[in-house]
């Protein structure tokens, strides 16, 4: 029986969340992964604004203040740059566009040491949020093109990164006599980057030159829409963040932060295109970018020995203890069935939550080993919730939640800045300074925890309604909604991956799809027969995937009283899916196969091969700055710790 018949507008808007063929591990994937495990870190480390830690080092002509605002443009210049790079990347391949990004972190940071005003040093850090906010999107694409296990090693080092990027900014500074090294944290680590990423390039090019270099299919018009829509909330919330460097009361920044919030969750539920798996997907991504890292950067700065800590050196040892948690938990958890990948989305955040629980009731902490605790939950939640959210995604799907990610970041540090500026408004002693950052600390964590239950929530009764209405939450989403990932599909949805077609009122004989170009999107429909994904006939099991923590002002603020107190918010710095080969008639013949397989796990090769893979009370601050000219408590939104540092001599 032929297959019915199909618009010809109607194509396939996204490749299948799992490819058809499981590529064996390869040197490529050896070299990608460690590519991954070093890059992604140095993305994340470009967000934190560290200035304040040396401002004293800074020339006396140039305005602390410009400086640290100055400083503080990575974030913001990140959150815009991702949506565009996300539709670059599906445009082109990965591997140029990793490439670039990490040249472009390298030439900043090497500039870096030639700044000397605020305007060059702003300049660098939109370089390191641009070079960043290639480098995250391009790593996610290539390893969606990999073998499975490594999307679970891209989210569990992106949420180690993220419990890790504060302290890992405030390292390079211990004992330093130019404030530049802001500027340029890890050269040599940014060096062996870009090593690796040549080294990926070449091998790249030669398997896609063994493999006759397929052409992939890029982003679809609605594709590129939508990824292209999380630009708007993108530019709001950066230009909000920018904002509030200009005396905003306390009250408005935790308002602009809260609307920012939720216009991200409205974005998340109306935008995406892979129906129910799709919006858990986004809300999940916002929720852990919202609290994950905000979190981890107060605990940083309120644990060091400025203010009674343990100091850098005492937290290491946590949060070593941790990154190996979080790593583990997500290659563990890739192990397990797409069908429990909601459950165990919503059991990350679970553990999130416990995190969260466990900073308000065991922090702060006079030695390391408590710390394992909040820091553990933290990066096994986050890992586990960023795996089981994003591995069972079409690529495109995964970009869209990326997308929001970074603006939820964002919009963590100002929600989580305006909730210790209401702490630290009372402060007038350096005792009283102390405990402001510390109950600062509790109340966020009691924010970031009802947040992330209000996400928990929402994922919750969207797969509830989901279930109820009959509809499949691996990719078919309901038409009207907009989503291309079904819809693309449309009658030919019946064509499965044995080549057996079938009309919506029996079974089908067993044609053979051999595509041809579609339409002027795609230039090459190879890969369209390369998936195992698709729908199966009527009455078949459906194959289902189921400085201060924020930017901190001058240390020459003694107190909160001063004026350049809402500086410090200067962006972060402030401080299967199922799928069918639907093409147009006339680009499809249909012609008998002899000894086709029938049935949902036959598959099909487009050469006609069979397929070859597998599938307490705390102390004041005892420790100078340069010259001995640090405050003996921080001023608000400045670095706890002297620029002195705290690591053994010689560490």
């Amino acid at each position: 029986m032929a297959v019915p018949p199909t618009k010809p507008e109607q194509t396939v808007a996204e490749e299948p969340a799992v490819p058809a063929r499981a590529p064996r591990f390869s040197l490529l994937d050896a070299v990608l992964g460690l590519l991954v495990a070093v890059a992604l870190p140095l993305a994340i480390v470009a967000i934190p604004n560290t200035i304040s830690v040396v401002a004293a080092l800074l020339p006396p002509d140039v305005s602390q203040i410009d400086m640290i605002r100055a400083h503080g443009l990575a974030l913001p210049a990140m959150v815009l740059t991702v949506p565009l790079a996300a539709v670059a990347v599906r445009r082109m391949r990965a591997a140029p566009v990793l490439v670039g990004g990490l040249t472009l972190l390298a030439v900043a940071d090497v500039v870096g040491g030639y700044a000397d005003s605020p305007l060059l040093v702003g300049l660098l850090r939109a370089a390191h949020g641009v070079g960043a906010g290639l480098l995250v999107p391009a790593t996610l694409v290539a390893v969606w093109e990999r073998p499975r296990i490594l999307r679970a090693v891209w989210a569990g080092v992106l949420a180690v990164s993220l419990l890790a990027a504060q302290a890992l900014a405030l390292w390079p500074l211990d004992a330093v006599t130019s404030w530049r090294i802001t500027l340029q944290p890890y050269p040599m680590l940014t060096g062996v980057a870009l090593a690796l990423a040549a080294l990926y390039l070449v091998l790249w090019l030669r398997s896609d030159e063994s493999e006759g270099r397929a052409a992939r299919i890029g982003a679809l018009g609605p594709e590129r829409g939508r990824l292209l829509m999380t630009a708007v909330p993108a530019v709001g919330i950066a230009v909000l963040a920018l904002g509030t460097t200009f005396d905003w009361s306390p009250v408005l920044v935790v308002v602009a932060a809260l609307l920012s919030v939720l216009a991200l969750l409205g974005l998340a539920s109306a935008g995406t295109f892979a129906g129910t798996r799709g919006r858990v997907a986004a809300y999940t991504t916002v929720a852990v970018g919202a609290v994950v890292l905000p979190t981890a950067a107060q605990i940083t700065y309120v644990e060091l020995r400025g203010l009674g800590g343990p100091g850098l050196s005492g937290l290491w040892p946590a949060f070593v203890i941790a990154g190996v948690a979080g790593l583990v938990a997500a290659v563990l958890l890739d192990r397990a069935d797409d069908a429990v990948m909601p459950v165990a989305s919503a059991g990350g955040l679970v553990i999130v939550v416990a995190g969260l629980c466990a900073v308000r009731f065991l922090l702060p902490a006079t030695d390391g080993p408590t710390l394992v605790i909040p820091f553990a939950l933290l990066a096994v939640g986050a890992a586990v919730a960023l795996t089981s959210a994003l591995r069972p995604s079409a690529v495109g799907t995964a970009l869209f939640a990326l997308s929001l990610f970074f603006p939820g970041v964002l919009a963590g540090f100002l929600l989580g800045s305006g909730v210790q500026f209401m702490h630290l408004e009372e402060a007038d002693s350096p005792r009283e300074l102390v405990d402001a950052f510390v109950s600062a600390m509790h109340w966020w964590a009691l924010v970031g925890g009802i947040l992330v239950v209000v996400v928990i929530v929402l994922g919750a009764i969207l797969t509830r309604r989901s279930t109820e209405a009959g509809t499949e939450t691996a990719g078919e989403p309901k038409g009207g909604e907009g989503d291309t990932e079904a819809n693309a599909t449309g009658n030919a949805a019946e064509v499965t991956a044995t080549g057996v077609g079938t009309a919506e009122g029996g079974p089908a004989e067993q044609p053979v799809a051999e595509t041809r170009a579609a339409g002027p999107e795609l230039t090459d429909l190879t890969e369209l027969t390369e998936v195992d994904d698709l729908k199966s006939a009527p009455g078949a099991e459906p194959v289902s995937t189921s400085t201060s923590t924020f930017p901190s002002a001058s240390p020459s603020v003694s107190g909160p009283g001063s004026g350049a107190r809402p500086d410090a918010l200067v962006a972060a710095g402030p401080g299967t899916a199922a799928k069918s080969d639907a093409v147009s008639p006339a680009a499809t013949k249909h012609k008998p196969a002899a000894g086709a397989r029938s049935g949902p796990g036959a598959e099909f090769e487009p050469d006609g091969s069979d397929p070859d893979g597998s599938g307490p009370d705390r102390s004041g601050p005892d420790e100078s700055g340069p010259g001995g000219s640090a405050p003996a408590v921080p001023s608000p939104m400045s670095s706890p710790e002297g620029p002195a540092g705290d690591r053994p001599t010689g560490a």
